[in-house]
């Protein structure tokens, strides 16, 4: 899943660990969502959302992921 959260925290000034301690989560869940690697639960999502003062919607981006799933699964 494509997730904003590097940008947002770029944007933020933030690093990685900062983020991290700011949602109770590690580095390296950081690290991992933002390669894309690692969708983040609903809560983790929202307390990101919260973080940067943004919706789950927009940070997850979760309109532009639902097309990429539909082409890829055949839905339309």
């Amino acid at each position: 899943m494509k997730t904003k959260i590097r940008e947002y925290r770029n944007q933020a000034g933030m690093t990685q660990q900062e983020l991290a301690d700011a949602v109770h989560v590690s580095s390296r869940t950081i690290i991992s969502i933002e390669k894309g690697q690692y969708n983040p639960s609903l809560m983790l999502a929202y307390r990101l959302a919260r973080a940067f003062a943004t919706t789950v919607e927009d940070i997850c981006q979760l309109e532009a992921n639902r097309r990429l799933d539909d082409e890829e699964n055949g839905y339309e």
